[in-house]
């Protein structure tokens, strides 16, 4: 069974869901086969997007993983992850004693521990973020990275 942690932007206004079908279907689809298992933030933005068109598209199984519990994550975050309910396999919720970036940055390193590789979709000229952060992870783990700048 291959394990992909699927990590990126917040902010993805910039482009229609459309445009994130097409990518998504181009960067995720060549390895979400039946056998496959996605790690998912949980976040809003590239999170919920990839969550609903794995749910929607793909037979690969998905575990959502969040830095606290479900119920803290933002309402775009949630009303996905109710969304495609029926099609997660298992919710981690680390249940961090305080929402701030080292829960964020526990979380993610939890997905690059639990994967063989790792799908990020950095928003294309921001700074530096918490994606970067996360491929860096992976590139330190000695995994594979599918860098797609959205």
């Amino acid at each position: 069974m291959r394990s992909v942690a699927i990590t990126g932007t917040r902010d993805t206004g910039h482009r229609s869901p459309a445009e994130y079908a097409r990518i998504f279907a181009d960067y995720i689809g060549p390895f979400a086969a039946a056998s496959s298992h996605f790690f998912i933030g949980g976040a809003k933005g590239i999170d919920s997007l990839s969550l609903l068109w794995l749910a929607g598209k793909t037979p690969a199984q998905i575990t959502i993983v969040v830095p606290g519990t479900v119920d803290q994550q933002p309402g775009e975050a949630r009303q996905a992850i109710v969304r495609a309910r029926g099609r997660i396999s298992e919710v981690v919720e680390l249940a961090a004693a305080e929402l701030r970036t080292p829960a964020y940055f526990a979380r993610n390193r939890w997905m690059i521990d639990h994967s063989d590789m790792t799908i990020g979709f950095p928003r294309e000229g921001a700074p530096p973020t918490g994606t970067w952060q996360t491929l860096n992870y992976a590139a330190d783990q000695g995994k594979p990275r599918l860098i797609v700048p959205v």
